[in-house]
């Protein structure tokens, strides 16, 4: 396990890129090179004519560490912005989970209850399991996985952060 260092803090940064082939093998390049861990990935297409692409990358590290990473994103040719969304202020974070549990009917019973609590949607069911979807803060998710431990947690399956900034403004 890694242990966080006190001035570490975690970053949100928005990435919008040329969609095409190898930009995301240069960005995740670029954080190996450096020794910098990438707790959290996702790209999507972003445009209408499929050639803008965002990435949403979560990572650790001082301040200091984190403009590093944005200036050196910038310098890449396919890049067209960075922002660190947690220096910008408010923004949304929310991810999806998948979580399959399987036990008898009291286990099942209880974490369908849980469910209920936490919001979360059945999305398969079969008589000795059942498939979760929790769309959420991930501290919601981490929270949610952790009761269903106890219960005969099989498997998770998480898409990883997707951010926005709060307001009128786009990153």
């Amino acid at each position: 396990m890694k242990i966080q260092q006190a001035d570490s803090e975690r970053h949100v940064l928005a990435v919008t890129v040329d969609n095409e082939a190898g930009i995301l093998a240069r960005i995740a390049g670029m954080f190996t090179a450096r020794g910098y861990n990438i707790d959290s990935l996702t790209v999507a297409d972003i445009s209408e004519n499929h050639a803008i692409s965002r990435i949403t990358i979560v990572t650790h590290g001082a301040p200091a560490i984190s403009e590093q990473i944005c200036a050196q994103l910038e310098r890449l040719v396919s890049v067209h912005r960075v922002i660190d969304l947690t220096e910008t202020g408010q923004h949304v974070e929310r991810e999806l989970a998948l979580i399959k549990i399987a036990g008898n009917d009291e286990q099942r019973a209880q974490a369908l209850r849980l469910a209920d609590e936490f919001d979360a949607r059945i999305a398969d069911t079969a008589p000795t399991s059942c498939i979760f979807e929790l769309t959420g803060e991930p501290d919601k998710i981490d929270s949610f996985i952790a009761l269903m431990r106890e219960l005969g947690l099989v498997e998770v399956g998480r898409t990883g952060i997707a951010g926005m900034m709060c307001g009128a403004k786009s990153a």
